[in-house]
């Protein structure tokens, strides 16, 4: 936790208000539940009024470019194709693509086919055949704030244990929302979400998880979707992250393409699937901030 600071000292989170009228209490609920021996959230993962607003501002045009993408999709169009229309929103509402160079991400977006768990890099050469699923990953910044969200689109004639698969991952994802909130822990969505995949018949990636996000990309706390209840951080009002677990068909094991080093496969050529929205612990429950 941050220093000690006076109860008529300005708040830490820059509200102008007094430390007694504005998180004091705030900071004493946490505090009995690191004392309980629980992982507990710092200052800097706590957004503020003014950084919500800001960062739903940019969430606007990432849930734009994926509708954009809903509209337009289909077979024969390539990657290349979706990662135009990605930047063709982003520069109508003057944003950047968050991938975008990104470590040395060549792209605007992630367009992950079939067996691709995630990162998959958009490509002239790469089109979207009838029967392929596809996880389209978006992230924008405007104005200095980011926003995360992925679909999953199903092209033309997709097999049923496909379709069921895509479906099953979007009941995880919405599982796993009815446990956000505050008070509660991540582990608490996260063995929701591995119940439910594994209910189905499938195994959840235990490598990659969500992530805090908003006033960076890619921020605290890790969100892993094969915790257990009552374990890991503590949700608190005002922390940010993504719901985004990764469904694979067959076993959870996972691989990166050597010749990009960025497009994850699953190690057994199993179809993979995810959905990822965007977080907000409120006071009462969860607001989605980017879908």
């Amino acid at each position: 936790m941050a220093k000690k600071i006076g109860r008529n000292d300005p708040c830490w989170c820059g509200s102008g208000k007094k430390y007694k009228a504005c998180h004091e209490a705030f900071d004493r609920k946490i505090e009995m539940f690191k004392n309980q021996g629980h992982k507990v959230p710092a200052h800097k993962m706590i957004k503020t009024p003014e950084q919500i607003a800001l960062i739903k501002e940019s969430a606007k045009v990432n849930v734009e470019c994926l509708d954009v993408v809903a509209d337009k999709i289909c077979v024969g169009m390539s990657t290349e194709d979706i990662n135009r229309i990605i930047n063709e929103v982003c520069e109508k509402h003057g944003a950047i693509p968050a991938p975008l160079n990104y470590e040395g991400f060549p792209k605007s977006v992630c367009t992950s086919i079939n067996d691709a768990v995630c990162h998959g890099i958009p490509s002239e050469d790469e089109i979207l055949q009838d029967g392929d699923i596809i996880n389209v990953d978006c992230s924008t910044i405007l104005n200095g704030y980011f926003s995360d969200s992925s679909r999953m689109f199903m092209l033309g004639n997709v097999s049923d244990e496909n379709k069921k698969l895509v479906e099953t991952v979007k009941e995880c994802v919405e599982l796993g929302l009815k446990e956000v909130k505050p008070w509660g822990f991540l582990g608490d969505m996260g063995q929701v979400i591995n119940d439910h995949a594994k209910a189905a018949g499938y195994s959840v990636v235990r490598e990659i998880g969500g992530h805090g996000v908003g006033i960076e990309f890619h921020e605290d706390p890790w969100v892993s979707y094969v915790t257990r209840r009552g374990t890991d951080m503590l949700m608190a009002p005002g922390m940010m992250f993504t719901i985004e677990p990764m469904v694979n068909m067959g076993a959870p094991d996972v691989f990166v393409d050597s010749e990009n080093d960025w497009t994850v496969y699953t190690e057994d050529g199993s179809m993979s699937a995810q959905w990822e929205i965007q977080v907000l612990v409120t006071e009462d429950g969860h607001e989605v901030i980017s879908w």
